[in-house]
């Protein structure tokens, strides 16, 4: 049996261990180089055995692949139960590919017990891997809740003044939705064992569970409130900028980066197929929560004089188009949605990694402090353009192929859904530009804008990897969509088989098909 996904999973933890014990007792400064340079290796180690996945990985197949088995509470039928496939695998990669460039955005900004620090960015990483990878209900609750804890840390220690605030609010907002979510995983391994038997929390055997309309309704919301409050998805949205902006610049890559895709993932993954009358009733009520937060994102980003909150409300604007793609059940929007997850990882973990740059060397992140510095770090300013532009889905950027194919689907699927989504992309055009444009050019009107360094070799060696993703994802995306195609389709069958025969008379699962796309079709 193949052990590969496992290695995957637990190698960073394996990783923070050593380096606690590299980082000797106490918080030792004389052991920081020691302790920085290991947590690197381990996380690039583990990068590398991501793409190796990714080289095995057989793009044609849409089942689970790499599939481990392993008996753990057999008298409870939890399992310990591993898989991936193509929807999965890339986000395994984003999440191997972002932690390298997170440690890394730490080494100037933190220097208080950089031991801890990299022992719970280590451990998250394993913790979101196992996510990513679950294939049990029980061991991906698991996964869910275990990240939590070094993110409350990372935020909590790491973070800035109001980082104690921030990070108990991150936890009671996902702990309300977790807990739900909880409730109705124990029910559905309940009611499968009701039918079959034999309990079970394994996944394919869950998604042919038959339901009433009502118990089904209740599960299905129980699972999409938790990964709505993840995504976050408006109006759940409210503690993600308070996250942003307290927790230190690696927090808020990974955070942005991997943690919020779980959110969208999670519906994919689980509440749509599971629940396939439900999520075909709810869809377009959520999709009207994606549209009203695609355009609320961007209207209150706007105004904001912060650039890292800033960001943070561009996050709220660019996740609702991934939400509005899964919502319309086609080929074009769950892959857009999937491909968009993707490009908002690499761009918006590369746009607080430059906020990151930019607070080292001025201590403030207030748009108004800046302004000209063209001229005093070019090559800085350079890749933030790049970076930007991927950001605002300009053509020949990641961004765009994503955003494109979210909005053919919704157009589809609903023609007013996708024009007021789009009006979502010109105000990230506006916003973006315009917080560029004071940033960086103009004259320079506080003196000590003159004396910022340009990047060193530590900040290209983020820079040109993240630029280059960007730019290679915007003129190559059917490296990455064709491998995730198969098992689009396979979900999408799974969401479009709803089960009348499950429903109450009264349940309105029929009518609400009309303008889904039917059996895949694009």
């Amino acid at each position: 049996m193949s052990v590969l996904l496992s290695t995957i999973v637990f190698l960073p933890l394996a990783g923070a261990l050593l380096v606690l014990l590299a980082g000797g007792r106490g918080d030792r400064p004389d052991r920081e180089g020691t302790v920085r340079m290991l947590a690197l290796v381990v996380s690039l180690v583990a990068f590398a055995a991501t793409l190796f996945l990714w080289w095995r990985f057989n793009p044609g197949d849409p089942d689970f692949q790499f599939v481990e088995s392993r008996t753990w509470l057999p008298q409870f039928g939890i399992s310990y139960r591993l898989g991936v496939d193509g929807i999965s695998l890339f986000l395994i990669v984003l999440t191997g590919f972002l932690t390298p460039l997170a440690l890394l955005s730490s080494w100037q900004s933190v220097h208080k017990n950089v031991k801890l620090f990299s022992f719970f960015l280590l451990a998250l990483e394993s913790a979101m891997l196992g996510v990513f990878v679950a294939t049990d209900l029980f061991l991906f609750y698991i996964f869910w809740d275990a990240v939590l804890i070094p993110m409350y840390f990372l935020i909590g220690i790491w973070g800035y003044e109001r980082r104690i605030y921030a990070a108990v609010k991150f936890i009671l907002y996902t702990m309300v939705g977790s807990i739900l979510m909880l409730v109705a995983i124990i029910g559905l391994a309940y009611v499968h064992q009701s039918a079959a038997g034999t309990p079970s929390f394994n996944l394919l055997d869950l998604y042919g569970t038959t339901l009433s309309w009502p118990m089904e309704k209740w599960f299905f919301l129980a699972f999409a409130l938790a990964f709505l409050i993840k995504v976050p998805l408006f109006p759940f949205h409210t503690w993600l900028p308070d996250a942003h902006v307290e927790a230190p610049t690696a927090g808020s890559v990974i955070l942005a980066g991997v943690m919020l895709k779980m959110g969208t993932y999670g519906l994919l993954r689980f509440a749509f197929p599971l629940f396939p009358n439900a999520a075909h009733y709810y869809a377009p009520y959520i999709a009207a929560l994606a549209v009203i937060g695609i355009v609320y994102g961007a209207l209150v980003a706007m105004v904001q004089p912060d650039m890292k909150k800033l960001v943070a409300y561009s996050s709220v604007s660019h996740l609702g188009f991934v939400v509005l793609g899964l919502c319309t059940v086609t080929v074009y929007g769950l892959q857009g949605g999937v491909y968009q997850m993707l490009n908002h990882g690499v761009s918006t973990g590369g746009l607080f990694i430059v906020v990151g740059m930019l607070s080292d060397r001025r201590h403030t992140r207030l748009i108004a402090e800046y302004g000209g510095i063209k001229a005093v770090v070019p090559q800085l300013v350079a890749a933030f353009l790049l970076i930007t532009l991927a950001s605002i889905a300009l053509p020949g950027m990641n961004g765009f192929i994503g955003e494109f194919l979210i909005l053919l689907g919704a157009f589809k699927w609903s023609a007013w859904f996708a024009v007021f989504a789009a009006t979502g992309v010109i105000l990230s055009a506006v916003y973006m530009l315009w917080m560029f444009q004071r940033v960086n050019y103009g004259e320079i009107t506080n003196e000590k804008n003159l004396r910022l360094a340009d990047l060193s070799g530590r900040e290209w060696a983020m820079m040109i990897p993240t630029v280059a993703m960007c730019i290679f994802m915007g003129v190559a995306p059917g490296v990455f969509l064709k491998p995730m195609e198969p098992s689009v389709l396979r979900t999408i069958d799974r969401i479009n088989q709803v089960r009348l025969a499950a429903a109450s008379p009264a349940a309105p699962a029929p009518a609400v098909k009309v303008g889904l796309t039917g059996g895949g079709g694009r």
